[in-house]
C-alpha cells in the first residue's frame, strides 16, 4: 500500500545551503583565514554551535561581548559592519563562535578590500638591492583603503549568506525565539546555528607540506593536509610557433599580458571586474583585432597573448613563465622578449585618461631608456582619434603590482603597465566580494531576456573596447606593421558577450557554442575567478576557448580527423592546436553544429617553482597552499536549556537502568515466569 516517510533531521534542523566559507591558506610562515582550531572541543570537528544574534548596528555587540547570558553566540552581521574594527572586537573572545554575514546591498558606499594595502608586498621587483627607495610601498600606497582581513587568522569560522531567503529565515527565528523581552534574556528554547568548516592544515606551508610529504611516503592511505594553489597559464602567439621546439634567439617577440585571477575573504567569491576582468576581456578583444590585420605574417616582430594565472597570490603564474624560460624549457627564452606591455585595471578611468606606468630604475639604464621611450611614444600616438587619453606617470614612481616586475627580477626588459590609476587605485572594492559588475558601471534595461543581455552593448563595453583598439594599433606599429592602423578596430560586441560571459552568466548560449562538448559541465551561472587547487579552473577552460574562437580559424576536418591530427593531411608538428567545440544550435533544430577550430593557444603550468624545487619556505617564489577540510556545511535548529538537557540525560539515564534490571531478573526468573504447565491427563500412578 502507499507508504509515507519523513526524515528526523528535517524537523529538527534548517539547512542553509547558499554560503560560502572562509576557508585557511598558508604560506611559507603563516596561516591566514578560519578557523584557527584553539582545542579538540572547540575545534570545530564536528562543527561550531552557538546561539544566533543578529548584529545591525556596533551596540548591538555589548549583547554579545558582555550582556548575553547564553554564550557562545552565533553572530549574523549586517554586512555594512563586516570591517576590521568590529571582527579585531571579535577575534579572541571564547563568548563569539562563529560568524555569518550577510552581503551588503548597495555595496558599502567608503568602499570594502580584505587585502593588504601593499599587494604582493615582497615579491615584486623592488627590495633592498633593487630600487629600495620604492620597497614595501614606500612611495606608493596603491591600496589605501585595503584593510587587511584577508591576511588575518580566525579562530573561528566566518561564512557569508548568498541567499536573501536564507537570511530571512535566520532573522525570522531569531525575531520569534531569541530577542531580548523587557530587558530580560530571551526563555528557550532558542535559535541556534552551527557552522561546519574544519580545516586539516595547520601553521605554515612548511608544517603542511612537510606532513602530507611524510604520508605519502610512508602510508598506504596518505591523508594529505593541503595542495599548493596552481593552475594554467593560457597563451598564443599572432605568428605560429612550435611549442615544443625553441624560438630562434635573433626573433623578438613582444609580450602582451594580464592576470585572470581574483579573490576575496570568502572561498570562491571572487568576482573580480575592475581587478581582473576588466583587463583580460581588453586583452581578448585586442588580440581579436589584431588578427583581423591582413598582413600580420609580414610583421617583424611576433606578439605574444599571454593570460597569468594566481597573480593575486604572490604572482604564480608570471614567476612559473619566467623560471620556465630561465631553465629553457619553454619555447621563448628571456632574449627573445623584445618588449612588455601589461593590462592592468582597466575600466575605471576619468576622462577616459590611461595611465603609463613604468621603472624608473630600470629606465636609469641608457639603452632601456631609449626604448620605453619609443614604446610610450607609440602608444601615446596610437590613442589618436581615440576616445582615450593616454599620460605618462611622473618618472619617480614605481611600478604598481603587475605581473611585469617578476620579468624584471631577472632581466631589464622594456615595459609599460596600463591602468586607470595614476597613484592609490581607483577600485574601491579590490579582492572582495563587491568587485560586481556594478562596480565598473555594467548597466542594463529592465526586462530584456537572456540572450538579449548577452548582445545588449553597455558603455562599459564601448569603454574598454576603445581601449583594446589603442592598445592593438600600438602593438601593430611596435611589431613593425608598416600600413595604416585605422582599419584595425575592437568589437564592442565582442566585449560586451565577454563581459556578460565572465561576469554575469558563464552558462550563456556563446559560451555554450565555444567550448568543447565535454567541458559542458564548467558553465556555472555564477563567475568566479578564485585559482583555486584543481585545474584547469572554469576561467582558464573558458579564456583559452574564447581566445582560441576569436583569433583561430575553423578548418573543414571531421570530428575523428582534428581530435586526432595522425589522421590529417597536416603534419603533427604544424605548430597549431585543434579542438573540436559544440557549435551553436542549428536554427531549425535543437542540434548543434560542431566544427573543429584551429589555433595558437596552449597552457603552461602555473604552479610556483618553489613546490617543484620543495623550498616550501622560500622567500624568492609564491608558496601558497590551501588546507584541506571534510566539509563545509551550516544549519539553524532550536537548542533547549541546558537544564532540560541535563534532565532528559538523567530521565534517559534512569530508563536505561530500569530497563537492565528489570532485563536482569526476567532472565534470572525466566524457568519460573515462562514455564510451560503439565498436560493435567498425563497422571502417572
Amino acid at each position: 500500500g502507499p507508504c509515507r516517510g519523513n526524515s528526523v533531521e528535517r524537523k529538527i534542523y534548517i539547512p542553509l545551503n547558499k554560503t560560502a566559507p572562509c576557508v585557511r591558506l598558508l604560506n611559507a610562515t603563516h596561516q591566514i583565514g578560519c578557523p584557527e582550531a584553539r582545542s579538540l572541543s572547540t575545534a570545530s570537528i564536528s562543527g561550531d554551535t552557538g546561539v544566533i544574534h543578529v548584529v545591525e548596528k556596533e551596540e548591538d555587540l555589548n549583547w554579545v561581548l558582555a550582556d548575553g547570558p547564553h554564550p557562545p553566540y552565533m553572530i549574523l552581521l549586517d554586512g555594512n559592519l563586516f570591517n576590521r574594527k568590529v571582527l579585531m572586537q571579535l577575534k579572541g573572545t571564547s563568548r563569539v563562535s562563529g560568524l555569518a554575514v550577510d552581503i551588503a546591498k548597495p555595496s558599502p558606499p567608503q568602499g570594502f578590500s580584505p587585502g593588504l594595502k601593499c599587494p604582493n608586498e615582497g615579491f615584486g621587483v623592488y627590495s633592498k638591492d633593487y630600487g629600495p627607495q620604492f620597497a614595501n610601498c614606500n612611495r606608493t600606497v596603491w591600496n589605501p583603503v585595503g584593510s587587511g582581513l584577508s591576511y588575518e587568522d580566525f579562530d573561528f569560522p566566518i561564512f557569508l549568506l548568498e541567499d536573501a531567503n536564507e537570511t530571512q529565515v535566520i532573522k525570522q527565528c531569531y525575531q520569534d525565539h531569541n530577542v531580548p523581552r523587557d530587558g530580560s534574556g530571551p526563555q528557550y528554547p532558542l535559535c541556534a546555528m552551527q557552522l561546519f568548516s574544519h580545516m586539516h592544515a595547520v601553521t605554515s606551508t612548511v608544517t603542511c607540506m612537510r606532513r602530507s610529504s611524510l604520508q605519502s611516503t610512508f602510508s598506504i592511505n596518505p591523508e594529505v593536509v593541503c595542495d599548493p594553489l596552481l593552475d594554467y597559464n593560457v597563451w598564443s602567439t599572432l605568428q605560429p610557433i612550435n611549442s615544443s621546439g625553441k624560438v630562434e634567439p635573433e626573433k623578438e617577440v613582444i609580450i602582451v599580458a594580464t592576470r585572470i585571477d581574483s579573490h576575496s575573504f570568502f572561498w570562491n567569491i571572487a568576482p573580480g571586474a575592475e581587478s581582473a576582468v576588466s583587463s583580460f576581456v581588453t586583452h581578448l578583444a585586442a588580440a581579436e583585432a589584431l588578427h583581423k590585420a591582413s598582413d600580420i605574417h609580414l610583421l617583424q616582430r611576433n606578439i605574444m597573448f599571454t593570460f597569468f594565472q594566481g597573480e593575486t597570490f604572490d604572482y604564480i603564474g608570471s614567476s612559473r613563465m619566467v623560471y620556465d624560460m630561465e631553465k629553457d624549457v619553454f619555447p621563448l627564452r628571456l632574449e627573445n622578449i623584445h618588449s612588455f606591455v601589461e593590462l592592468n585595471q582597466v575600466a575605471l578611468r576619468n576622462d577616459s585618461i590611461l595611465w603609463m606606468h613604468t621603472d624608473p630604475v630600470s629606465r636609469m639604464n641608457e639603452s632601456v631608456q631609449e626604448q620605453v621611450r619609443n614604446l610610450l611614444d607609440v602608444l601615446s600616438s596610437s590613442s589618436a582619434g581615440a576616445n582615450v587619453t593616454l599620460q605618462e606617470v611622473g618618472f619617480s614612481q614605481p611600478l604598481p603590482p603587475s605581473s611585469f616586475q617578476r620579468f624584471l627580477r631577472a632581466r631589464h626588459i622594456p615595459g609599460v603597465v596600463l591602468t586607470d590609476h595614476q597613484t592609490a587605485f581607483q577600485n574601491r572594492y579590490y579582492q572582495s566580494m563587491y568587485d560586481t559588475p556594478e562596480n565598473i558601471r555594467m548597466q542594463y534595461p529592465e526586462g530584456l531576456s537572456p540572450d538579449e543581455t548577452l548582445e545588449y552593448v553597455t558603455d562599459t563595453a564601448k569603454s574598454l573596447a576603445e581601449v583594446a583598439t589603442v592598445v592593438a594599433r600600438a602593438l601593430y606599429r611596435l611589431a613593425g606593421g608598416a600600413n595604416n592602423t585605422s582599419a584595425i578596430q575592437a568589437d564592442p560586441k565582442t566585449v560586451t558577450r565577454m563581459l556578460y560571459g565572465f561576469l554575469i552568466k558563464m552558462n550563456n548560449s556563446w559560451f555554450q557554442s565555444i567550448i568543447k562538448p565535454d567541458l559542458k559541465e564548467i558553465l556555472g551561472d555564477v563567475p568566479q575567478h578564485y585559482v583555486a587547487v584543481s585545474s584547469p579552473v572554469n576561467t582558464t577552460y573558458l579564456v583559452q576557448y574564447v581566445l582560441a574562437n576569436l583569433t583561430g580559424t575553423v578548418v573543414n576536418l571531421t570530428k575523428e580527423e582534428c581530435q586526432n591530427l595522425q589522421k590529417t593531411p597536416y603534419s603533427e608538428k604544424e605548430p597549431y592546436d585543434y579542438a573540436w567545440v559544440q557549435g551553436s544550435l542549428d536554427p531549425n533544430s535543437t542540434s548543434r553544429v560542431p566544427y573543429c577550430i584551429r589555433s595558437t593557444v596552449r597552457l603552461s603550468k602555473a604552479l610556483s617553482p618553489a613546490f617543484e624545487l620543495r623550498q616550501w619556505g622560500s622567500t624568492e617564489y609564491s608558496t601558497w597552499t590551501e588546507s584541506r577540510w571534510k566539509e563545509i556545511r551550516a544549519r539553524i535548529f532550536l537548542v533547549a536549556s541546558k537544564e532540560l538537557e541535563i534532565i532528559t540525560l538523567v530521565v534517559g539515564i534512569v530508563i536505561l537502568i530500569v530497563s537492565l534490571l528489570a532485563t536482569y531478573f526476567i532472565n534470572a526468573k525466566a524457568d519460573v515466569l515462562f514455564t510451560i504447565p503439565r498436560n493435567p491427563g498425563a497422571v502417572a500412578y
